[in-house]
Protein backbone atom coordinates (compact mmCIF):
# COMPACT_ATOMS: atom_id res chain seq x y z
CA UNK A 1 0.00 0.00 0.00
CA UNK A 2 1.46 3.38 -1.06
CA UNK A 3 0.43 5.89 1.99
CA UNK A 4 -0.85 9.48 1.40
CA UNK A 5 1.54 11.65 3.51
CA UNK A 6 0.45 14.39 5.53
CA UNK A 7 2.88 16.69 7.69
CA UNK A 8 2.13 18.11 10.94
CA UNK A 9 0.82 21.86 11.29
CA UNK A 10 2.58 24.17 13.75
CA UNK A 11 1.26 27.31 15.36
CA UNK A 12 2.80 30.59 14.29
CA UNK A 13 3.57 32.95 17.18
CA UNK A 14 2.40 36.54 16.89
CA UNK A 15 5.27 39.24 16.81
CA UNK A 16 4.43 39.46 20.52
CA UNK A 17 5.01 35.89 21.23
CA UNK A 18 1.69 35.90 23.08
CA UNK A 19 -0.72 34.48 20.97
CA UNK A 20 -0.33 31.18 17.71
CA UNK A 21 -2.49 31.07 14.85
CA UNK A 22 -2.40 27.96 12.90
CA UNK A 23 -3.59 28.46 9.17
CA UNK A 24 -5.32 25.02 8.63
CA UNK A 25 -4.76 22.68 5.50
CA UNK A 26 -7.18 19.66 4.89
CA UNK A 27 -6.24 16.59 2.66
CA UNK A 28 -8.79 14.37 1.37
CA UNK A 29 -8.79 11.26 2.30
CA UNK A 30 -8.23 8.32 -0.02
CA UNK A 31 -9.00 5.71 2.06
CA UNK A 32 -7.25 2.91 -0.04
CA UNK A 33 -4.14 4.36 0.69
CA UNK A 34 -4.31 5.31 4.41
CA UNK A 35 -2.45 7.81 5.41
CA UNK A 36 0.97 8.51 7.12
CA UNK A 37 1.39 11.43 9.01
CA UNK A 38 5.44 12.04 8.84
CA UNK A 39 7.41 13.57 11.87
CA UNK A 40 4.11 12.87 14.02
CA UNK A 41 5.78 12.65 17.30
CA UNK A 42 9.12 14.64 16.88
CA UNK A 43 8.42 17.08 19.44
CA UNK A 44 7.75 14.64 21.95
CA UNK A 45 5.23 16.89 24.19
CA UNK A 46 1.93 14.60 23.56
CA UNK A 47 0.12 18.01 21.77
CA UNK A 48 -0.31 15.88 18.88
CA UNK A 49 -3.91 16.36 17.73
CA UNK A 50 -5.28 14.45 14.88
CA UNK A 51 -8.58 16.27 13.86
CA UNK A 52 -10.89 14.24 11.05
CA UNK A 53 -13.81 15.20 9.44
CA UNK A 54 -15.72 12.24 8.56
CA UNK A 55 -18.92 13.14 5.52
CA UNK A 56 -19.50 9.65 5.56
CA UNK A 57 -23.34 8.67 5.35
CA UNK A 58 -22.86 7.06 8.73
CA UNK A 59 -20.07 6.39 11.79
CA UNK A 60 -17.07 4.76 10.24
CA UNK A 61 -13.66 2.96 12.09
CA UNK A 62 -10.05 4.54 12.34
CA UNK A 63 -7.09 2.03 13.18
CA UNK A 64 -4.08 3.90 14.87
CA UNK A 65 -1.54 0.90 13.74
CA UNK A 66 1.42 -0.06 16.16
CA UNK A 67 4.51 1.43 15.40
CA UNK A 68 8.01 -0.18 15.15
CA UNK A 69 10.34 2.14 17.11
CA UNK A 70 10.05 0.84 20.85
CA UNK A 71 8.70 -2.39 22.44
CA UNK A 72 5.51 -1.08 23.43
CA UNK A 73 4.24 -1.76 19.94
CA UNK A 74 3.61 -5.56 20.81
CA UNK A 75 0.40 -4.17 22.04
CA UNK A 76 -0.66 -3.93 18.46
CA UNK A 77 -3.24 -1.42 16.85
CA UNK A 78 -6.35 0.15 17.79
CA UNK A 79 -9.27 0.22 16.21
CA UNK A 80 -11.48 3.34 17.62
CA UNK A 81 -15.53 4.72 15.89
CA UNK A 82 -15.35 7.70 14.00
CA UNK A 83 -18.39 9.24 14.16
CA UNK A 84 -19.92 11.19 11.12
CA UNK A 85 -18.71 15.22 11.99
CA UNK A 86 -15.58 15.97 13.16
CA UNK A 87 -13.35 14.37 15.69
CA UNK A 88 -10.31 15.12 17.28
CA UNK A 89 -8.23 12.50 18.13
CA UNK A 90 -5.13 12.53 20.65
CA UNK A 91 -2.74 10.10 20.71
CA UNK A 92 -1.55 9.31 24.18
CA UNK A 93 0.77 6.34 24.26
CA UNK A 94 3.57 7.58 22.07
CA UNK A 95 5.78 4.60 22.05
CA UNK A 96 2.85 2.15 21.15
CA UNK A 97 2.38 4.05 17.54
CA UNK A 98 5.77 5.49 16.81
CA UNK A 99 7.52 4.07 13.71
CA UNK A 100 11.50 4.42 13.96
CA UNK A 101 11.01 7.22 11.16
CA UNK A 102 8.95 9.47 14.07
CA UNK A 103 5.46 8.84 11.73
CA UNK A 104 2.12 7.16 12.73
CA UNK A 105 0.21 5.03 10.13
CA UNK A 106 -3.50 5.71 10.27
CA UNK A 107 -5.78 2.92 8.21
CA UNK A 108 -9.68 4.03 7.36
CA UNK A 109 -12.56 1.59 7.31
CA UNK A 110 -13.82 1.13 3.63
CA UNK A 111 -16.59 3.51 2.17
CA UNK A 112 -15.02 6.05 4.66
CA UNK A 113 -15.00 9.67 3.04
CA UNK A 114 -13.56 12.93 4.44
CA UNK A 115 -10.38 14.60 5.12
CA UNK A 116 -8.09 14.89 8.04
CA UNK A 117 -5.17 17.45 9.53
CA UNK A 118 -2.71 17.48 12.27
CA UNK A 119 -2.03 19.85 14.68
CA UNK A 120 0.61 20.44 17.88
CA UNK A 121 2.17 22.77 20.09
CA UNK A 122 6.16 23.59 18.92
CA UNK A 123 8.12 22.29 21.78
CA UNK A 124 11.56 23.30 20.93
CA UNK A 125 13.89 26.25 21.42
CA UNK A 126 13.16 29.10 18.50
CA UNK A 127 16.35 30.38 16.48
CA UNK A 128 17.09 33.85 17.71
Amino acid sequence: MTRDIINVQYPTLDHTESVANIGITKTTVVQANGITIADAFSNKNNSLFIVIDSTSSASSLLTVKAGDAYPNSMLGDIVIELPKGISAIQVQDLSRFEKADGSIDLDFAQGFVGTIFAIAKWAGVRTV
